[in-house]
């Protein structure tokens, strides 16, 4: 009974952070720290992937008419924009894949610890507090998501190779990366919604099938908490992403920069501390 409780606050949190630019990961490593579910540690690593299951399927239910090329409701023109659309998600997504598939144990091994998430929280909140200073004048050259060149798709799924490196945030490297080469912020934010997409779910189900291969089991509890985790991060990330999309329209994202560096250095001070 309690993991199940436990498992609803991990997906409150999951729900919260995976949009926002702030880390999910970060959170998630100091909420461990005071919120541990009572399974095995295969278990454990497997619940932080697969829990951003609910926060993906919120973007594609907010979003499902304008990804759905099939839609009658759409003209030809609309159809061939959507078609266009999910050929540059495609092309952004392949250099995680190359990237993240052979190093995905080995980062796990050695950079998913509080030292790297606290660093990678901290830079990256300066960062968007300069890049957000540097362009507080400037006008975006891309700031319609049909007119985004495939070139500049590529590059965006470039930077978010960064978020392999825990603490970064897909969604902060993806949106950060995106407003540096010339996008809108709102351009930045949709485009890293739909990059989480196949992103996530193939990282998802890559944690399942290395769970199932070492003979991990969904039966019974861990099959609960697994399921409240997903559906409590789905409610909660549709709240979020509205927020965000909302916010976005007349704020930026330096308060999102101060955010980040404060949490960096909770987590420093709090791990130096017990630790």
């Amino acid at each position: 009974m309690f993991d199940i409780i436990k498992a609803a606050i991990l997906g409150i949190v999951e729900g919260i952070t995976e949009f926002l630019p702030i880390s999910s990961t970060g959170h998630l490593v100091l909420v461990d720290e005071f919120i541990q579910l009572q399974q095995s540690k295969q278990f454990i690593d497997m619940f932080n992937v697969v829990i951003q299951l609910g926060a993906i399927m919120a973007v594609v239910v907010i979003y499902f008419h304008k990804l759905n090329p099939w839609s009658p409701q759409k003209t030809n023109l609309e159809k061939k924009q959507t078609w266009t659309l999910w050929k540059k998600v495609i092309l952004a997504v392949i250099p995680s894949v190359i990237v993240g598939l052979p190093l995905n144990d080995w980062m796990d091994a050695h950079l998913m610890n509080w030292q790297v998430v606290a660093g990678a929280l901290i830079i990256y909140g300066i960062l968007f507090i300069i890049i957000e200073n540097h362009n507080r004048n400037n006008r975006p050259r891309f700031a319609d998501l049909n007119n985004l060149p495939y070139s500049i798709a590529l590059a965006i799924g470039l930077c978010q190779v960064l978020s392999l490196v825990p603490g970064t945030s897909r969604s902060g490297s993806t949106i950060l990366g995106a407003i540096t080469i010339g996008t809108s912020r709102y351009v930045a934010t949709e485009f890293s919604f739909f990059l989480a997409i196949p992103t996530m779910f193939g990282a998802s189900l890559l944690k399942l099938f290395k769970y199932f291969v070492h003979g991990g089991s969904l039966a019974g509890l861990p099959g609960i908490v697994l399921l409240v985790g997903v559906v409590v991060s789905f409610v909660v990330a549709y709240i979020s992403i509205r927020f965000l999309l909302n916010y976005i329209k007349k704020n930026d994202f330096k308060v999102f920069g101060w955010y980040r560096i404060i949490l960096g250095i909770i987590v420093i001070g709090y791990f130096s501390l017990v630790h």
